[in-house]
């Protein structure tokens, strides 16, 4: 995901009357995202966000009723856009992609949001459910359409457990990008998904 503002947001409909102001809804996201990246969620204000985006509070209040409310609009606009599945003819080539494309998102602005409220997440029931909604299952999607094309392929036995996959390969991807330190050679996520993706082809029993 590289693009410099959110698509939209999925904050509650506007009253009627004055419509939306669709520039102050962009720069209260990208003002959001800096202040989680700066601060963290336990450190983010609303009045911080409002300030940065050059907006009053009450602004901001007619928008997102709450600090929480504001940072899963966050979440929602910076929705993992993995992009489109691609059908490459093998499923190295499939697999290969999905993993440079998660390497992608990580890097940007979705890897940011992630990175700072992953732990508030871990006790927050509204902030996990729309983590999994914008971060998994996108993800999960993409695994069981590639998987599915390279057993029709017969490249690979069925997949008993697919769902299994996906979370082979969000887990190393996140840790390596988040936990560990950039040596400062080749990209850091592209690095990980060209190493990952031999030991996940031999995991599924790929038959070339």
């Amino acid at each position: 995901m590289t693009t410099d503002h959110p698509p939209g947001t999925t904050a509650p409909a506007a009253p009627r009357g004055r419509p939306r102001d669709a520039g102050r809804d962009r720069a209260l996201m990208d003002a959001t995202l800096t202040e989680l990246r700066l601060n963290g969620y336990s450190g983010l204000t609303t009045a911080a966000v409002a300030r940065r985006a050059g907006v009053s509070t009450a602004t901001l209040y007619r928008r997102w009723s709450s600090k929480q409310d504001l940072v899963v609009g966050a979440a929602q606009a910076w929705a993992e856009n993995l992009g489109p599945d691609h059908d490459t003819g093998t499923l190295p080539g499939d697999l290969g992609a999905l993993l440079h494309d998660k390497a992608a998102a990580l890097q940007g602005p979705s890897g940011l949001l992630l990175r700072a409220i992953l732990g508030e997440a871990a006790h927050n029931r509204a902030l996990a459910d729309v983590l999994f909604d914008a971060f998994v299952l996108p993800l999960q999607g993409r695994v069981l359409s590639l998987l599915e094309r390279g057993v029709l392929r017969e490249e690979i036995p069925p997949v008993e457990d697919p769902l299994v996959v996906a979370e082979m390969v969000i887990g190393p991807m996140v840790s390596h990008t988040f936990l560990l330190p950039d040596d400062g050679g080749r990209d850091h996520g592209d690095d990980i998904a060209d190493r990952l993706l031999p030991y996940l082809l031999r995991a599924l029993g790929h038959r070339p």
